[in-house]
């Protein structure tokens, strides 16, 4: 549950540290770029203090990174110019939390208790009202669809990959083999890495993107791959190897409501009155949840 803790704070942090990337570097550059520089930092530690691309969980390690960050988070990337960071973190944060709990309980038959299910609802509801955009973008109607299904397969890959890693973990225990959560990491982001190659490559080929001020941009850079890739998904892939997805997501799910007051120096946006209602009802689903641990 700690490890949860530290993904939503750090997953915080590198929302602010991403879009400040992207704006300079260009979305896929910035995406491409944060996730060679997180394999690097994570391959070091993983071929020096742990399994490298050892174990017998490595292909569900990867896949869960081709899904979850690299379908989930290139899928993110078209939502979010569509319907704008509100609607489309609210669809995916909340989504990405159903879609995890659904599914482990399908496939690797973990049920929450009535307690835990009821907490889960409160927090979901809590990051509802603090994202709760003032209205919908004006947008047309075909660009809005759009926009919510690119959103809704972000929510599936994100979920379906925080399963992935239980069921690695879940190999793993069966195996007998202890696998960190540094090279955890550093094998799931191998998989995301791929898809952003891929992404980068065929955007670059459609859409070349000019870069203006590149070289600002690397500090954002930096602080996003080390707090997003390589500390938050360290933490998430920690907080997945003892807790059931369907807990640990929601908790995830409130990191939005802690960028929102980070990044309002940048953004000049600051927290609207209904953001404190529902960051109160988030912190009292989290409390919840711990308490039901």
């Amino acid at each position: 549950m700690i490890g949860a803790l530290g993904t939503t704070l750090f997953f915080a942090l590198t929302a602010v540290f991403a879009n400040r990337a992207a704006q300079l570097l260009g979305s896929t550059r910035a995406n491409l770029w944060r996730l060679i520089v997180a394999t690097a930092l994570l391959g070091l530690w993983a071929h020096a203090a742990g399994r490298g691309l050892g174990g017998v969980a490595m292909g569900w390690f990867f896949l869960g990174g081709v899904v979850g960050f690299g379908v989930g988070g290139v899928a993110m990337f078209q939502a979010l110019p569509r319907l704008g960071s509100s609607l489309a973190m609210l669809v995916v944060q909340c989504g990405s939390a159903v879609a995890a709990a659904l599914l482990e309980w399908l496939w690797l038959g973990t049920r929450l208790s009535p307690l835990q299910t009821g907490c889960a609802a409160l927090t979901l509801l809590g990051v509802v009202l603090g994202l709760l955009p003032r209205s919908l973008p004006p947008v047309r109607p075909g660009v809005l669809r759009v926009g919510v299904a690119w959103a809704v397969l972000s929510a599936l890959g994100q979920g379906a990959g925080a399963v992935f890693s239980r069921k690695a973990f879940a190999v793993a225990a069966l195996a007998h083999e202890r696998i960190d959560a540094g090279t955890a990491a550093y094998q799931r982001v191998l998989g995301g890495l791929l898809v952003a190659v891929i992404a980068f490559a065929i955007a670059q080929w459609w859409r070349p993107e000019t870069v203006a001020k590149g070289r600002r941009a690397w500090p954002w850079v930096l602080a996003n791959a080390a707090t997003g890739p390589v500390l938050g998904v360290t933490c998430y892939q920690w907080a997945l190897g003892t807790t059931p997805s369907g807990i640990v997501q929601p908790i995830v799910a409130t990191s939005p409501l802690i960028t929102i007051p980070l990044a309002a120096p940048f953004e000049r946006s600051w927290p609207r009155p209904l953001y404190y209602a529902g960051a109160v009802l988030a912190v009292a689903g989290v409390a919840g949840l711990f308490i039901s641990r």
